[in-house]
């Protein structure tokens, strides 16, 4: 289905975040006239338009046309180290009694799982990373966090996500990456984008200073 989404833009919505990268990938390509960005979602692709010069049917028309791209093929690998647990991850204990599991039972299935950043959001930086296993299907916290630390790993909504800087959040952290995800004078500023893989690699506290920075494969 495509529909309106403002005065500028169409939204146009897709089975799966798989789906919505492949065709925004596809679009990127090869522009419809007018469009000016492309935003991929959990479910659904943003198309901004040129208000003043694209003509919304038109383009609506073209976007019936787009063949998806398999972006699976050509996605990086990113690893991202972790120390879980104590004042890293002060929501595992939780996490792990609401799924019936043990603190460690639930850092090996977070760690074992290869996820793919579904889109990004919130603020910049911010990738949402999905589908974790369903034992680690959780709720957000009943009262958002004011202050949640840059680098923190957490769970929500079926998905993983890592806070890029301080800020607030409702998300149930279990651990904390010493790894910088946002740079706004890197190319791209974001070091997770649609499409990257995702492994997570559990680290003692000792290993914090020889993780910590900018990754070298940004």
């Amino acid at each position: 289905m495509i529909r309106p989404f403002g005065e500028a833009a169409l939204l146009v919505d897709v089975a799966d975040a798989e789906a919505a990268q492949g065709l925004a990938a596809a679009i990127r390509r090869d522009p419809p006239a007018g469009v000016t960005a492309v935003v991929p979602g959990r479910a659904s692709v943003l198309v901004e338009l040129d208000g003043l010069l694209a003509d919304p049917d038109a383009v609506a028309a073209a976007l019936r046309h787009v063949r998806p791209d398999r972006t699976s093929e050509s996605s990086r690998l990113r690893i991202i180290p972790v120390v879980y647990g104590g004042e890293h991850g002060p929501d595992l204990e939780g996490v792990a009694e609401s799924a019936g599991l043990s603190a460690a039972a639930v850092i090996e299935l977070h760690a074992s799982a290869e996820l793919r950043v579904l889109f990004g959001g919130f603020a910049p930086g911010f990738a949402y990373l999905g589908e974790v296993p369903p034992a680690l299907h959780v709720g957000r916290l009943p009262t958002p966090r004011t202050r949640t630390p840059a680098g923190s790993v957490a769970l929500a909504d079926g998905m993983s996500g890592i806070y890029p800087a301080d800020l607030p959040g409702g998300w149930r952290v279990i651990g904390r990456t010493p790894v910088t995800l946002f740079d706004a004078r890197r190319e791209p500023p974001s070091y997770l984008v649609p499409g990257d893989r995702v492994r997570f690699v559990p680290i003692g506290v000792e290993g914090w200073e020889r993780h910590g920075g900018l990754a070298a494969d940004w």
